[in-house]
């Protein structure tokens, strides 16, 4: 089926009447015995968010902020796929499909929609714009679960490049943190007659700590992989391994779904110590909803259980350009030479003074400068 239908979010009574009484009803656990969040969210911040959540923040919001934009769904590889198409006004405009990872969704996109479309209107030139394509992960968001093994990054990337096909897309540019920067990369080792060029905010190329002249970035990116495998990769272990134990918990509370969610936001945000110092509490929680309202704790984790085990995939070349900005609380950074074992066109590398592992979240605006230098620096569409 190649049909492309129209899709709107939409947000029952009977959705928001039982996220109200889970909340209500939630039998919270005992406080850490820290002052910190070394043991996780401390439990007087989830108690406030989940509480506002319930009770102040506007449950209709998300639905309205999604539909403000052109959302559809079509079957790709015979699985339904949600995805936002947002064509620019300007003709020259070039394709551009944007993939997210976990834990965030299509809403961390919302923020540079217009300056990537309409750059004009935000102080920019019309010549940098985009059509953007912006798909839900399967399991993901408002597209389908699997309910067979299989979807992992490989088979992404194919259904990402049929989507862009179909759109009519002959030639196009991606771009791509966390989940979204593996998809991204197949797409360019899969697609390198129809993807003209990638750009990612997470490159998982770690460097070689063998070699004898580090960098003072390489020695800082060593030491923040060893961080990760010591104190952070304890969620990557459980979704890779046990997915589906995991989603019982995940899909049945609203305050663990947000706890798991807030955690990594805390940790791979350049915050200054809480998410909100560079996310509203809003936000934050559209982002979440758009996991509660599609019971996705499982569907989501499973990409790892699919994915992990072919890592060794990650390691094949790249040929098509490449570029790539490193922020400094990234989870995974490293360096252009190392990153030039796989990535064989790097053509745009900037390491930044700040920023995190949501860039397009955290910093909007340098996320559309980081976006339009890069591909400005590649060949165009229709070029050859």
């Amino acid at each position: 089926m190649s049909d492309i239908d129209p899709f709107t979010i939409s947000i029952s009574d009977e959705q928001v009447s039982d996220l109200k009484n889970r909340i209500a009803n939630t039998r919270w656990p005992d406080a850490q015995t820290t002052g910190d969040w070394n043991q996780g969210v401390p439990l007087a911040y989830v108690k406030e968010l989940v509480q506002y959540w319930g009770e102040q923040y506007d449950h209709q919001r998300l639905a309205n902020r999604l539909n403000a934009f052109a959302n559809h769904k079509t079957e790709l590889l015979g699985l339904g796929i949600h995805f936002m198409h947002i064509r620019s006004s300007n003709p020259n405009a070039r394709p551009l499909l944007l993939t997210h990872g976990w834990p965030g969704s299509v809403v961390e996109f919302l923020n540079v929609i217009g300056p990537l479309t309409e750059p004009q209107e935000h102080g920019g030139n019309p010549q940098d714009a985009f059509h953007l394509v912006i798909p839900s992960l399967p399991g993901y968001g408002f597209s389908d679960k699997p309910t067979e093994t299989g979807w992992g990054v490989e088979k992404t990337a194919d259904a990402w490049a049929a989507l862009m096909a179909r759109l009519g897309y002959s030639q196009y540019f991606a771009q791509g943190g966390d989940w979204g920067a593996v998809v991204t990369s197949h797409v360019g080792r899969r697609d390198p007659d129809h993807c003209l060029g990638i750009h990612l905010n997470m490159v998982t190329v770690p460097p070689d700590a063998s070699a004898s002249d580090l960098t003072e970035i390489e020695l800082s990116a060593l030491a923040g992989w060893q961080f990760y495998q010591e104190w952070d990769s304890g969620y990557s272990k459980q979704q890779a391994t046990r997915p589906q134990t995991l989603g019982y918990g995940l899909v049945d509370s609203p305050s663990g779904q947000a706890a798991w969610i807030v955690e990594k936001f805390y940790q791979w945000m350049d915050c200054n110590g809480h998410p909100e110092n560079v996310v509203s509490r809003d936000e934050l929680l559209d982002d979440i909803m758009v996991y509660w309202l599609n019971g996705a704790g499982a569907s989501s984790a499973r990409l790892y259980w699919e994915s992990f085990g072919g890592a060794a995939g990650n390691a094949a070349p790249v040929n098509v350009p490449m570029g790539a900005s490193i922020f400094p609380k990234e989870i995974f950074r490293t360096s252009q030479r190392f990153a030039s074992a796989v990535y064989k066109n790097i053509v745009f590398w900037r390491d930044k003074d700040s920023g995190g592992h949501f860039a397009a979240f955290e910093q909007p605006k340098v996320f559309v400068q980081e976006v339009q230098d890069c591909f400005r620096l590649m060949p165009q569409p229709g070029s050859d």
